[in-house]
């Protein structure tokens, strides 16, 4: 029976969502197959780390002291020699051997590529992709000014940190002058729309950057897309792709903010994305969707995107102009409703991601990452005698 580690929490803004996805469907899924051994290691807010098997169980994080709770237990340690191995301290310490990690941290230090690079180092397998494509596609404005630079259709967009802003605003004022609204306004590095605002005019768009600076050191302005049609696919694979439905969010607000995702009425026992106002497949027509289908592998590809992802479109009604909008490398409850009505259960969708995670890391062990050479002995310097 192998162990697998489900990771989540963490210092992000995303942290609720992360428990969420934990369970519903990755934990849930995991204890359905009966296959695994599984342990769930919940980071804090402030950034300590407990393991704990009550924590299988939602209901764990409905109580409303279970921060009390879990401060007197034991935080754990970790071990990173040849594996990860999680550990509680004490006159006889208890060691647990991880054979795979199934990360579910939203947005900063999980998703953004922080907590894959310590995995790497750890030499363990771990679900999802590897930490350069989650830098990358954590970045909005990387992921457009690369895939710019690759002949793929995004909307124009003006991004700028926070110092540069601060310094002097006026040259990114004036670029963004250059867009046509309505424009959106967003946090380089968030997702679940947390600090995204819709500017209708240049009175509130100070406003609306001061908000997203308030979550992000980098802003993205962008245009918005006028008879918009937005459309999501997600993906799984390494080598081979396997695409899901392309579904289209059906939501009543302007924006498809954090409420419309998560609060409002959707996201039950099927997952916390507010399925309820979605179409699946989406009504978009054969050409379209085969469009969004084929920019979705390229987009995936050209990212270096592995195991799973989920791919956002912009489609404009009228001109039938398709923009890939951005990338999301952890999709809110892995978009289990979406690979549901597309063929594959919540339990084939967790089992084939961890075989897929395996896949990568036998083929990442047979590069060679270490060099021998004689450096060190003619580097100058007294010799040791």
């Amino acid at each position: 029976m192998k162990t697998i580690a489900v990771i989540f929490g963490g210092r992000s803004a995303e942290h609720d969502v992360s428990i969420i996805t934990a369970h519903i469907p990755i934990i849930d899924s995991l204890k359905a197959t009966g296959n695994f051994d599984i342990w769930p290691v919940y980071i804090t807010k402030e950034g300590d780390w407990y393991a704990d098997k009550a924590m299988n169980d939602m209901a764990f994080f409905k109580q409303p002291n279970y921060e009390a709770v879990l401060r007197k237990q034991k935080k754990i340690q970790l071990s990173f020699d040849n594996g990860l191995t999680l550990i509680w301290p004490g006159l006889r310490n208890k060691k647990v051997k991880i054979d795979v990690v199934f990360p579910s941290m939203h947005g900063t230090y999980g998703e953004d590529g922080s907590l894959m690079g310590l995995l790497r180092m750890a030499k363990v397998p771990f679900v999802g992709c590897d930490m350069a494509a989650s830098a990358v596609a954590m970045d909005k404005a990387f992921t457009k000014q690369i895939l710019e630079h690759e002949g793929v259709s995004v909307v124009p967009f003006v991004v700028f940190t926070k110092t540069d802003y601060e310094k002097d605003k006026k040259p990114f004022l004036e670029k963004i002058a250059k867009l046509n609204y309505p424009l959106f306004v967003k946090p380089v590095h968030l997702g679940s729309s947390i600090g995204i605002t819709k500017v209708k005019d240049v009175a509130q768009l100070e406003n609306a950057i001061e908000v997203a600076l308030h979550y992000d050191d980098k802003v993205l302005v962008e245009e918005g897309v006028e008879n918009l049609i937005e459309v999501t696919l997600p993906i799984i694979g390494n080598d081979e792709l396997k695409l899901a439905s392309v579904e289209r969010p059906l939501n009543k607000s302007e924006l498809f903010d954090f409420n419309a995702k998560y609060l409002s009425g959707g996201g039950k026992k099927s997952g916390g994305v507010n399925n309820a106002y979605s179409e699946i497949p989406a009504s978009i027509g054969d050409e379209l969707t085969r469009e969004v289908q084929e920019l979705g592998k390229k987009t995936y590809k050209i990212l270096g995107c592995a195991g799973i992802a989920r791919v956002d479109f912009l489609i404009d009604g009228s001109t039938k102009k398709v923009f890939v909008n951005e990338v999301n490398l952890l999709p809110g409850s892995l978009y289990a409703h979406n690979w549901k009505k597309s063929g594959v259960s919540g339990v084939e969708l967790v089992t084939k991601l961890i075989a897929l995670a395996e896949e990568r890391f036998a083929a990442e062990q047979k590069l060679t990452h270490t060099f021998s050479s004689d450096i060190l002995t003619k580097v100058g310097g007294p010799k040791v005698q």
